[in-house]
């Protein structure tokens, strides 16, 4: 009898669930599996002296417990998995909280904490948990004639950011304000207020580069390489240009690509630039298309969403996954600086992949046909 009633709740599920983006997300989760191979066998034989499968088996490990946590997500009770969303928002930044204190250092950042299996880089899990809290303050009944929510916001916002920054990452900062801002005018906030807060930070951001020139110089160093490449070492983003450039439509051919030997953590932050040199840029193109549409079906769901926080949320989760693509992209074609930016599914790296699980659960959950008008 149990087993019967486990099985039609799965059958219910996948009848409720919408399909489309479901596939576009396994899809994606698929494509990077197949790309870690490409840009990751010869790092790990030639350069690394470890076995030519070393980070395709750990990518491989990441990405069946990342579908099962997207599953997980996904068939939740929907009121259930509104109730957990503020207590894995204060884990995950409790974890955050703890990256200068016990943190693990790397090539002068430190991101990252050490769980003996893996270096778990907490703000991957918490972007997407920040989004959904911030829409749930933006939509209090308690405070939905307050401008007081407003502020609440930015203040958690403002908390993330000063962690962030003293990492630093300057990239996933700037990523969650423009995330931050998109969702706060979907809510629909005066302009003024988001151009208000929006100054606020860029005021920060200066004083900081003006007042602790010897932890933040780094980020004037890449603007001014950026303007003036002449100024400065642009070997990173110069390479990854170059590497589109000689992919052209059809590509180099599998393993025929040369960014991925030449760059540091090419399979992290460049993968869509050794995707182009070594597949074409028609294949890169069509990885965009895929989040474009995933994008189009979230606001296509959002029309008939019956509930304001879901639709929110949405709308939050999706400029979330395309504010991240297209940094990704703008950094690999050279036409934003570096920042050091994952492309979500795609990019080697544990945390990225169980961060862009969580995010497709939640929107996979959220798009179900029974939280839809009829």
């Amino acid at each position: 009898m149990q087993e019967n009633s486990f099985k039609f709740y799965f059958i219910n599920c996948w009848r409720n669930i919408d399909k489309k983006i479901f596939i576009c997300f396994v899809a994606l989760f698929f494509l990077g599996l197949f790309f870690s191979f490409s840009s990751t066998s010869s790092l790990a034989g030639e350069r690394l002296d470890k076995d030519y499968y070393f980070f395709f088996s750990k990518h491989l490990i990441f990405t069946f417990f990342s579908l099962i946590i997207m599953t997980f997500f996904s068939i939740m009770e929907t009121s259930l998995l509104k109730k957990f969303i503020i207590p894995l928002f204060i884990i995950s930044f409790f974890s955050l909280a703890l990256v200068p204190i016990i943190g693990i250092e790397v090539k002068g950042a430190k991101r990252w904490l050490d769980l003996y299996f893996f270096r778990l880089q907490p703000i991957e899990l918490l972007k997407p948990f920040f989004i959904l809290v911030t829409v749930q303050i933006l939509t209090s009944e308690k405070l939905q004639s307050s401008k007081v929510k407003y502020l609440f916001s930015f203040l958690l916002l403002a908390s993330i950011i000063i962690l962030l920054i003293d990492q630093p990452d300057l990239g996933q900062s700037i990523l969650l304000v423009g995330t931050w801002i998109a969702t706060v005018f979907i809510s629909g906030v005066s302009l003024l207020f988001v151009f208000g807060f929006f100054s606020i930070f860029l005021i920060s951001i200066s004083s900081l580069l003006v007042l602790m020139p010897e932890k933040f110089g780094y980020i004037i160093n890449r603007l001014v390489t950026f303007v003036d490449p002449s100024k400065g070492d642009k070997f990173q983003s110069s390479s990854a240009l170059d590497a589109i450039k000689l992919g052209g439509l059809k590509g180099q051919g599998m393993g025929e690509g040369i960014l991925k030997d030449s760059v540091p953590e090419a399979h992290t932050d460049y993968i869509i630039a050794i995707i182009s040199e070594e597949y074409g840029s028609i294949i890169s193109i069509m990885i965009i298309s895929i989040f474009l549409y995933i994008s189009f079906r979230i606001i296509k769901n959002c029309i008939n969403q019956k509930d304001k926080l879901e639709k929110i949320s949405l709308c939050g989760l999706s400029a979330l996954l395309i504010f991240q693509t297209f940094i990704h992209v703008g950094v690999n074609t050279n036409l934003i600086p570096t920042t050091g930016m994952t492309l979500p599914f795609l990019s080697y790296g544990g945390s990225s992949l169980i961060g862009s699980s969580i995010l497709a659960g939640i929107i996979l959950n959220y798009t179900k046909k029974q939280n839809l008008s009829l």
